[in-house]
């Protein structure tokens, strides 16, 4: 018979956890949730002609408005260093400290924290889900699964729901959803991000970190051995007792013992070597012989039954370590019941091992090192370059693009004229009139198509097209000649504003 290929999914019931890191997480998950789901109502006055949306992506007209930010199509370098910008601090933050933003801010492991919350709310801790999973369906099993897969759904179509407030303004989308008047894109791209939230978070969870992300595989060449990330102290830890002991209602530290053969290191753990246990390749003791004593792990596995990803620390470092720290809370917690120090399992570097080992205070360098310091400076930089273009950028812009076709046209009186596709944008929240002149020889005039006079009304916040003429009389210099160069600029006679644009003058003798 046949061997299958692949292995079925053994759910993962994470055990509740309290620690400093758990409370960090549930701080950052309440953080990063208020600012999603809160950003779409925050209100920005631009004038009258602008939406007052603080964050929009005005989709239907090209614009992504940030606060007083205002970003066009052709200005997508902005976004573009954003990304860049992003990608250098990714790699900072794992190169510092391991895979942060996986454990803390990564909106699965977010969302995945909120819906294994409603999970514990609704079916117990740990043991009891797991007895819930094994039990075979009943009335009481169908109304737990049913209560929590709708809180669930809740949770979801609110998820798509905020998403698309970005996209439009929302108390206008919100009413227009509330009286199923919203366009169908608005409801496809709510369906689609509440079908995916529903799945990932709530059924999928660590299958996405591990097998559709692709970072976990990226973060190995942006990781070293300065880097800190969650590791367990296998020299302190090794070799591990059986269980916990009471007496006198006092717990105490086991004394039975897994034994290890081999060098010992600070005359206690010994050097411990590769090992295959149940078809894993693990760093650890091999079972069965010699030490002097017993390490301070008790092999309670409570570091693995906080872990939401099902891995055990005590392996070393995996792939699927999203460096959550919810096994250093679990630990932290037994080793103070037992009279242990804290730390087994902690935030530690493979370059502080030596200074361990001697007893001494390691002297952490994981975040000011040549590298990182590299990554920041190109972050930093990007950053002030992108704050120098934004601050920099004109109100006013005009572009000019000469008509090829033809590239001169003779008049009935024999002048010479040549047509000009001009694009003027006024950023401004009001209208303003552009004054059109011509910077050259004095032979060259300047009209406006459809105009009688060179000022141009623009609307607030638009972008004008018009066609504009520069006719030079026969006999002139211009006129005779193949190419003159000359100036058209545009000037806001509001703000005095004004943008040139270099261009030139064909002539008959091309």
């Amino acid at each position: 018979m046949a061997s299958s290929l692949y292995a079925p999914r053994v759910p993962i019931f994470p055990r509740r956890v309290s620690g400093f890191y758990r409370r960090l997480k549930w701080q950052i998950m309440a953080l990063t949730l208020a600012v999603y789901y809160l950003t779409p109502l925050l209100r920005w006055d631009r004038g009258p002609a602008l939406p007052d949306q603080a964050v929009l992506v005005d989709l239907a007209n090209r614009r992504f408005y940030f606060l007083w930010i205002e970003i066009w199509p052709h200005e997508f370098y902005f976004v573009a260093g954003l990304l860049i910008m992003a990608g250098l601090g990714l790699f900072l933050f794992t190169a510092a400290l391991g895979r942060v933003w996986c454990g803390y801010t990564c909106p699965q492991t977010v969302w995945t924290d909120l819906f294994l919350l409603v999970e514990r709310r609704v079916e117990g801790d740990r043991n009891a889900r797991l007895r819930l999973h094994q039990a075979p369906w009943s009335a009481r099993k169908a109304r737990l699964r049913l209560t929590k897969w709708t809180l669930w759904l809740v949770i979801s179509v609110l998820t798509g729901g905020a998403w698309v407030f970005y996209l439009a303004d929302a108390p206008m989308l919100a009413r227009d959803l509330a009286t199923f008047s919203a366009p169908p894109v608005a409801w496809a791209t709510i369906a689609l991000l509440t079908a995916t939230t529903f799945t990932f978070g709530g059924f999928m969870r660590e299958q996405i970190c591990i097998y559709a992300c692709p970072w976990p595989r990226i973060q190995g060449a942006m990781m070293d051995e300065g880097t800190l990330t969650v590791a367990y102290r296998d020299r302190r830890g090794e070799p591990r007792g059986r269980g916990l002991k009471r007496k006198g209602g006092k717990v105490e530290a086991p004394q039975e013992v897994t034994r290890a053969a081999g060098p010992q290191i600070g005359g206690r753990s010994p050097v411990l070597p590769l090992q295959i246990r149940e078809g894993r390749a693990v760093l650890g003791a091999a079972p069965g012989a010699g030490a002097e004593g017993p390490g301070d792990c008790i092999d309670c596995n409570a570091c693995v039954n906080v872990c939401p990803m099902g891995i055990d620390i005590r392996d070393g470092q995996q792939m699927a370590c999203i460096t959550c720290a919810l096994c250093i809370d679990a630990c932290d917690e037994v080793m103070e019941k037992v009279g242990r120090p804290r730390g087994l399992i902690d935030y530690v570097a493979l370059s502080d091992a030596g200074a361990e080992q001697a007893e001494e205070t390691p002297l952490r360098r994981s975040v000011l090192r040549p590298r990182n310091i590299l990554y920041f400076g190109l972050w930093a930089a990007i950053g002030a370059g992108l704050i120098a273009a934004l601050l920099l950028r004109p109100m006013l812009q005009l572009t000019v693009a000469p008509v090829r076709n033809p590239t001169f046209v003779t008049l009935s009186d024999g002048s010479i004229r040549n047509a000009y596709d001009l694009r003027l944008r006024n950023r401004e929240g009001a209208a303003q009139e552009i004054a059109l002149t011509l910077e050259g020889p004095e032979a060259l005039v300047l009209s406006v198509e459809g105009a009688g006079t060179e000022a141009v009304p623009v609307q607030a916040d638009t972008q004008r097209a018009i066609r504009v003429y520069v006719t030079a009389a026969p006999g002139t210099a211009p006129a005779e000649a193949a190419r003159t160069g000359f100036e058209i600029a545009a000037r806001d006679a509001m703000t005095g504003e004004t943008a040139r644009i270099a261009t030139t003058f064909t002539g008959e003798a091309r």
